[in-house]
């Protein structure tokens, strides 16, 4: 069973436009319910933690689901406002068959998402996720479907402080504070929690570790998750920096499983460079087993150059943390990530990619080495890239589109090994993503603009 079959799921769960079709009301319950038969089947003791970000629609959201798992039999609890990677850090340490997320990641505030992980704290398999998928279809279609009354969830916000002390404990913070200590003046770091899940618990972890910090957009009201801010913004959290004299800048994004920086220069630093900057850590730790790193399609070939000159080798896997993960598992790779600035560290005993943990491991190891962040990747030589998104109608296989194809064979007949193209479809909107690398901005344009129009042309909105 392949997850080209699935369509509900996509690469991170269930995702679409609050109120509306799948994550409506009565869908959303059925979704709770499929979820819940499936749980029961393997435990009749099922239970399970639901966490939420900041939309005005997650507890709603939440509330039906667990409305729909009660109807199933299998009790909720809520854990709050918390953080993607700490739904999934209470389903594998405390007594719960599955962790339920309310969130839509980077979305504007109108959407909303469903994702789901195991007992043990890994995102569902693809066979999983379709498994559940296909009950889900059974009962929208099924006469009469019950809608079963909104179910009051069980409080467990107190949960969150387990994972925040968790966080603590997978740095040194006594010798991070020590070489803080150390310094003419505490080390300056500004926190951009994009107005999402990062703002109920970034004090409480950043403020441990004795920097001198300085929180900005962590007031959510409902609707201003991501607004100009956060991850998808990284530019402003630089230019704080600058207008503080700070010497480093954190952005997450809405559930905060992934963040991006920025240099006391002011200049972004993303996911690439975190995985060549802790990579080479790692390795001069013994804890890069086997010298392989993981990134995806999406990664600058200037990184691989960087880690090969390391003697450290970078697998692909296709974009997505779930599928970067399986080929960590697959390969035994210690460090794993993407260019957006999800990171996995396997040396511990995190899952999935955790922002707020990819923070503490960046600061630690700046504190630690007395340079800057600047200093640390300099020598990160990126090939020029550039991204462009395509509004489309249908995700229609390239291959079955002649004119696309015949763009992308040319595109990767003139760069000729000295260049990159990739063009794949979103995994959770409708936008066809064009990706072309080269040694000058000239080609990269000429056949980005090129692919672009051949799918405007034929696929376009």
């Amino acid at each position: 069973m392949s997850a080209d079959k699935r369509k509900l799921f996509g690469t991170d769960g269930i995702r679409g436009v609050a109120g509306q079709y799948p994550l409506d009301r009565q869908t959303t319950t059925i979704i709770g319910q499929a979820l819940g038969h499936y749980l029961i089947q393997k435990n009749k003791r099922a239970q399970v933690v639901i966490g939420e970000d900041t939309r005005d629609s997650s507890r709603w959201i939440a509330e039906c689901v667990a409305a729909g798992l009660a109807h199933s039999g299998v009790p909720a609890k809520n854990a709050g406002v918390i953080t993607t990677p700490g739904v999934a850090f209470l389903a594998r340490t405390q007594e719960f068959d599955a962790g339920i997320v309310i969130s839509a990641s980077h979305n504007p505030w109108t959407d909303n998402g469903i994702k789901i992980f195991g007992h043990d704290g890994y995102k569902l398999s693809d066979n999983a996720e379709l498994e559940i998928e296909r009950e889900i279809f059974a009962l929208l279609e099924k006469p009469g479907s019950a809608w079963p009354a909104a179910s009051a969830l069980q409080d467990a916000a107190a949960l969150h402080t387990s994972y925040v002390n968790w966080l603590k404990r997978q740095v040194n913070l006594r010798q991070i504070n020590r070489k803080m200590d150390e310094k003419t003046r505490r080390m300056k770091v500004v926190f951009d929690s994009a107005n999402g899940a990062a703002s109920q618990i970034a004090a409480e972890v950043f403020e441990a570790v004795g920097c001198d910090a300085v929180f900005i957009h962590d007031t959510p009201n409902g609707r201003n998750i991501n607004e100009g801010c956060g991850a998808l913004h990284p530019e402003l959290v630089a230019r704080e920096v600058l207008e503080e004299n700070a010497e480093l800048g954190v952005t997450f994004d809405g559930d905060a499983d992934r963040s991006l920086f920025a240099d006391h220069r002011g200049n972004v630093v993303n996911g690439d460079a975190v995985l060549l900057l802790t990579a080479r850590h790692m390795q001069s730790q013994g804890k890069l087993t086997g010298n392989v790193v993981v990134a995806t399609t999406m990664s600058n070939m200037g990184l691989e150059i960087a880690l090969q000159r390391a003697g450290i080798r970078m697998l692909r896997a296709p974009v997505g943390d779930k599928y970067v993960l399986e080929e960590m598992l697959r390969s035994g790779a210690m460090l794993g990530g993407e260019q957006s600035g999800h990171i996995i560290f396997r040396d511990g005993e995190a899952t999935t990619g955790d922002g707020l943990l990819t923070a503490l491991r960046v600061i630690e190891i700046i504190a630690n080495s007395g340079k800057t962040l600047a200093e640390l990747v300099a020598d990160l030589k990126v090939f020029p890239q550039t991204i462009k998104n395509v509004r489309v109608r249908e995700k229609k296989p390239f291959s079955e589109v002649p004119d696309v194809a015949r763009s992308i064979a040319q595109a990767e007949s003139d760069l000729q090994g000295n260049g990159r193209v990739v063009v794949r479809y979103s995994g959770t909107e409708a936008l066809a993503r064009v990706m072309v690398e080269a040694e000058s901005e000239e080609k990269m344009k000429k056949w980005t603009d090129a692919i672009a129009t051949a799918l405007q042309t034929a696929l376009g909105v």
